[in-house]
């Protein structure tokens, strides 16, 4: 299994891809507030994103200010978001069910006294 901090590289990497995929426009500032993570890592995450060919830089230019661009994803960028989105759901489905037996185990502990909703 891969390790903790891994799993959090590629949740920030996942997650920065989704978010560009819905709003390309989006500053790096957004992006590292929406994700979690500190402006610094945000911006070495999209440069590496960038560098690999996942993500294309375009300035705006018919805009005024020459300081705003969008990213755009690569076909590429698109593949491998649909990669990371298949080991990211196949982690929490896993994280699920670790969860689920742990409830149920606490559950029979106490006898079911104020239990949860069973999910």
């Amino acid at each position: 299994m891969a390790s903790r901090r891994k799993e959090q590289q590629e949740d920030a990497k996942f997650r920065v891809l989704q978010i560009i995929e819905k709003n390309p426009k989006m500053s790096t500032r957004a992006i590292a507030q929406e994700v979690g993570i500190s402006n610094g890592s945000a911006y070495y995450l999209l440069t590496s994103l960038i560098d690999k060919g996942f993500l294309k830089l375009s300035n705006l230019k018919k805009n005024s200010q020459k300081t705003k661009y969008s990213y755009i994803l690569t076909p590429k960028g698109i593949r491998e978001k649909s990669i990371i989105t298949s080991r990211f759901l196949i982690r929490k489905k896993q994280e699920f069910e670790v969860l689920r037996e742990e409830i149920n185990s606490l559950e029979k502990s106490v006898g079911n006294f104020g239990s949860v909703n069973k999910l």
